[in-house]
């Protein structure tokens, strides 16, 4: 279980770097960045992504607010999809595999959004869901 939330990290720096993003914030519930499985999945985005590492994901969270920036959190207990948001100044909340976004830190988003699901599937990984979501914002900017 430990390379898996370690190489899912690393896989969603690699992502966020791919997408041309150049920050991030963590829980400190989040698997080490620095931990060595996850620096060699990240491919060398670790070095181009600005980690943030934040003690009290509530508080971070007022903060950017405050900066005019809207909260996004994934859920499955929404009807938005993600193709129908605008993901211009949106801070991205991606909840773990278990336990998905705490109630806590739903409270505090603006918009809740899910991946559509076609097939029997409810959910996906957090870096595959990471990776369509961004991939969303790449979709957004091009205006494709």
């Amino acid at each position: 279980m430990e390379f898996k939330i370690h190489g899912n990290l690393g896989t969603i720096l690699r992502t966020v770097d791919s997408v041309g993003l150049n920050q991030i914030i963590l829980s400190n519930k989040t698997a080490d960045a620095y931990n060595p499985k996850v620096v060699r999945s990240t491919m060398g985005a670790i070095f181009r992504v600005n980690i943030i590492e934040s003690e009290d994901l509530e508080k971070t969270i007022k903060e950017i607010k405050k900066h005019k920036f809207k909260v996004v959190a994934t859920s499955l207990q929404t009807n938005e999809s993600i193709y129908k948001i605008d993901y211009q100044k949106k801070a991205l909340v991606i909840g773990n595999e278990a336990n998905g976004v705490s109630q806590k830190i739903m409270d505090l988003a603006d918009i809740k959004v899910k991946i559509p699901m076609i097939g029997k599937t409810e959910s996906l990984n957090a870096s595959v869901a990471t990776g369509v979501i961004l991939y969303e914002y790449v979709r957004g900017k091009l205006k494709i």
